[in-house]
Formats: structure tokens, sequence, C-alpha cells
């Protein structure tokens, strides 16, 4: 799965550049991104403020593509259910800054979305294991939160090859996903360590052609394992 960043994109035509991952080409046949990255930032989880709720309601209406939104803020116990009952397909939240991970999890669940939990680079995972029982989805950081177009860390790889042994074992059954610095010379390496769904700023909204971005990344990670993307 590829999941285009509208933090990298034209904030002022939102619309329109979700509509550039839509299609795969100019003629619409190839597949386009497969969920829409949305970065929620606060000005005090991390040091940048982006977008909220009224904005994730205005993309809703405005694209098919379901929404992946990333809660980088503080107390989202209290805010994260809203942008399930907007519609999000997968909300996340950080385990740094959850109260009670197993509860917001179940609430996200019950407002219709998947619930996504998120650890920075410098955090754990092994504390955590447990509570990805209650999750769908994990989201490794590969940059520190807070500003895109930062340089991938590789160390966070062996936590992704750690969460991939449990999910291969039947120990876990969820989705990894990873953030920060993915482009064609590193998304390589994070599909060979066992990451699911890509998140890609720069990488695609940097291009001259969002779609083809899209799709050439994909195209990469198919050629790391074939068989296991073949569809």
């Amino acid at each position: 799965m590829i999941a285009p960043s509208i933090l990298s994109a034209d904030f002022a035509r939102l619309g329109e550049e979700a509509a550039a991952v839509a299609r795969g080409d100019a003629d619409g046949a190839a597949g386009g991104a497969d969920w829409l990255h949305v970065d929620v930032m606060d000005a005090h989880f991390v040091p940048n403020l982006t977008i909220g709720l009224p904005v994730v309601q205005s993309l809703r209406a405005a694209t098919d593509i379901p929404l992946d939104c990333h809660l980088m803020i503080e107390d989202p116990d209290r805010w994260a259910p809203g942008y399930a009952e907007a519609g999000a397909r997968n909300v996340t939240v950080h385990v740094e800054a959850a109260h009670d991970p197993v509860m917001l999890a179940r609430n996200l669940r019950a407002a219709g979305a998947l619930a996504g939990l998120s650890i920075k680079p410098n955090t754990p995972l092994d504390p955590y294991v447990e509570l990805l029982a209650h999750y769908d989805t994990l989201l490794v950081m590969s940059v520190e939160p807070g500003f895109g177009g930062q340089s991938f860390i590789p160390e966070v790889l062996d936590k992704v090859r750690a969460a991939r042994r449990s999910i291969d074992t039947g120990h876990l059954r969820l989705l990894v996903e990873i953030d920060g610095g993915i482009n064609a010379d590193t998304i390589e390496q994070a599909a060979e360590a066992g990451v699911d769904c890509f998140v890609a700023g720069s990488a695609v909204y940097g291009a001259d052609d969002p779609g083809r971005a899209v799709e050439a990344l994909r195209d990469s990670v198919r050629r790391t394992n074939p068989h296991r993307w073949s569809s």
C-alpha cells in the first residue's frame, strides 16, 4: 500500500492534490494511492502546526481515497474519535501521548475507523507489544515527527522486523506502516524489513507527476518480493 502524505502537497489545492494521486496515470488506467495520509499536528506534541478536523472533513468530501489520519497531538484520547466519526479509514495516535491506549483503540473502532498506534524513532517497541493486540495498524516513524523532508533513520527497521515476526508467527494481526524519508532509495529497505504500507510525501508531491510517482514506488516494493505483493 502507498499512502501519499499531503504534508508535502499544496495546501491551497488539497482537492486537486488528492485527485492527482487518485489515478495512476493521465488516462486513469493505473491504480493510484491506497490511502491518503493526513498529518495532524498541534504545535505541542510536535513543534509544528498543520491542519485539524475541519480540513479533514472537507477533504473527506473531496476525495474517495481512504484517509489515513496521523495525529501528532496531545490528549488524543479526547480528540481522536472525532476523526473516526468524520470518516477517516485509519486514525493513528502516538503511544507517547495516549493516556489509555486500550480504551482509545476501542473508541476509534466503535466510531468506525481502524485504530493505529505510532511510535517515535527513539521509542522502543517491546514495552508496547501487548497493546498492539488492540490495534489494527502500527506506524513506525522513521524520522522525528513534526516536519517533512527529513532523512530516513534505518535503525527503526529493527522494530519493523520484530513486529513482522510476531505477525508471521500468528501472535499479532496487524498492518505495519512506515512514515518518514520514504523514497525510491529507501522504500525497498523498508519493504524487505516487512512494511505493508508506505507513507511518502516529497517523493510523491515533489514529482512532476504524483500519480506516476505512486506507481513507481509501488513497483519498487513489488520488486523486493513479487510473490508477496503480486496483486
